[in-house]
C-alpha cells in the first residue's frame, strides 16, 4: 500500500519506518525539518516515567522502560544509560517508604530490561558524590537507572534507518488538508494514498479540524521549557520543586547542566520559548538545591507536549497514546519519545490489518 505519513517528529518517523519494514511504500510529509519541533526540546531522557506511577500508569511505564533498552542497545553512541539520584529531605510530601516502594514497582516492571537496580545511599554519599548540594535537612537519597539521549541526533539516526528501508521524507512540505478517501492536499497539489497516517503531534487535532475530520479525542499543549547552564554537574537528579512540588531534572548534559522542566498549557498561536516567569522557576529550582553556586544561563529551549486531554492540571496528565481510525485516515493522538517505536510498531500493525 501507499501510506503518507504527516510528520516528521520522532512518532512519525519511527511509524514510518514500521510501516516500511512490512513492505508499504510510505512517504513522510514534515512542514518544516525533520526532529526541529518538540522531538529536539526533550529533557533528552530515555525514561520509563517514574512520576507516572503515581497516576497508575503502569501500562505505560512498563512499555517506555522496555523501550528503553532497545534505544540504549541499538544506538549506542547516541543513547546510554544514567544513574539518577532522588534525594530525600525532611518534611518531603512523599515519604521514604512510598519513594522506596515506587521504586521497587519501577526496578520489578523494567525485569529483564533493567539497567540497574535502585538502591539507598546515605547521606555523606549523597554530599560527596553531588558537591554543594543543600545539605539542611537532608537525610540521603535514592538512586536508580534510565537513559539519557541525544534527542536530535538519535531522531536524525532512525530517520536514515528509514530512508534506507524506503522511505521517502519530504521536508519543508506542509500538508493542509486531508480526507478520509485518503487524499492529501499539500502546497497546492493533491495526492492520493491508500492510507493517510496524520502523527503530527501538536498539529493533529489542527489538521483534523482544518479538514472537517470528527475526533473524540482532544489534546492538552503543554509547554517544557528548559535552562542549560554553563558548568557540569557531577550527578543526575531527581527533584522536587520548592513551590509547587513538581518532579523536575537536573542533569549533566554535553560538559553542561541541564534543568528542566515547566509545564505551562499553551496554544499553537503562542510563542513556544521560554519565559521569564519559567527562567526565574528553574533558576529557583536550580539555586534552592545548589545555594552557594551561581551558575550563568548559556542557553534556553522550549517544547510542546501533545497530552490527551483527561485532566483539569496538566502536571497530571498521562503521557499516554490514543490511535483513531477515520476512514482510511488513522490519527495518533499524544505519546512519548521513548515509546515511539512501539507506537510506530502499533500503527504498522492497524495499517497492514485494516
Amino acid at each position: 500500500m501507499r501510506v503518507a505519513v504527516v510528520g516528521g517528529g520522532i512518532n512519525g518517523v519511527m511509524s514510518a519506518w514500521a510501516l516500511a519494514a512490512k513492505g508499504h511504500s510510505i512517504e513522510i510529509f514534515e512542514q518544516g525539518r525533520l526532529m526541529n519541533a518538540t522531538s529536539s526540546a526533550s529533557t533528552k531522557l530515555l525514561h520509563g516515567g517514574l512520576r507516572y506511577l503515581e497516576q497508575g500508569h503502569l501500562r505505560l511505564v512498563r512499555e517506555a522502560l522496555h523501550e528503553r533498552g532497545w534505544w540504549i542497545e541499538q544506538a549506542p553512541h547516541l543513547a546510554k544509560p544514567m544513574q539518577i539520584m532522588l534525594p530525600v529531605y525532611k518534611g518531603s510530601s512523599r515519604p521514604t517508604w512510598i519513594l522506596q516502594c515506587g521504586l521497587a514497582l519501577y526496578d520489578m516492571l523494567a525485569g529483564g530490561s533493567s539497567l540497574g537496580a535502585s538502591k539507598w545511599r546515605p547521606r555523606e554519599d549523597v554530599l560527596q558524590s553531588c558537591r554543594g548540594i543543600r545539605s539542611d535537612g537532608l537525610e540521603g537519597a535514592f538512586s536508580f537507572y534510565d537513559g539519557q539521549m541525544d534527542d536530535n541526533a538519535l531522531g536524525l539516526w532512525a530517520a536514515d534507518k528509514a530512508r534506507k528501508a524506503g522511505v521517502v521524507i519530504r521536508t519543508e512540505t506542509k500538508v493542509q488538508l486531508i480526507s478520509t478517501d485518503a487524499t492529501l492536499k499539500s502546497d497546492g497539489k493533491c495526492y492520493a494514498f491508500d492510507v493517510i497516517v496524520n502523527v503530527a503531534g501538536p498539529w493533529a487535532r489542527q489538521l483534523l479540524d482544518a479538514s472537517a475530520i470528527p475526533t473524540r479525542h482532544d489534546l492538552d499543549l503543554v509547554r517544557g521549557s528548559h535552562l542549560l547552564l554553563h558548568g557540569d554537574c557531577r550527578s543526575a537528579l531527581l527533584l522536587q520543586a520548592p513551590t509547587d512540588g513538581r518532579a523536575c531534572f537536573i542533569l549533566p548534559y554535553q560538559g553542561n547542566t541541564l534543568v528542566g522542566s515547566t509545564e505551562v498549557r499553551q496554544t499553537l498561536s503562542d510563542p513556544i520559548e521560554c519565559n521569564a516567569e519559567e527562567t526565574s522557576y528553574l533558576q529557583e529550582l536550580y539555586n534552592f538545591y545548589f545555594p552557594t553556586q551561581n551558575a550563568e544561563v548559556i542557553g534556553k529551549f522550549s517544547g510542546i507536549r501533545p497530552l490527551i486531554r483527561s485532566h483539569t492540571n496538566p502536571n497530571k496528565a498521562t503521557r499516554e497514546y490514543g490511535i483513531e481510525k477515520s476512514g482510511k485516515v488513522i490519527s495518533v493522538f499524544g505519546g512519548k519519545w521513548t515509546t515511539a517505536r512501539a507506537l510506530g510498531l502499533r500503527v504498522a500493525e492497524m495499517v497492514t490489518s485494516r
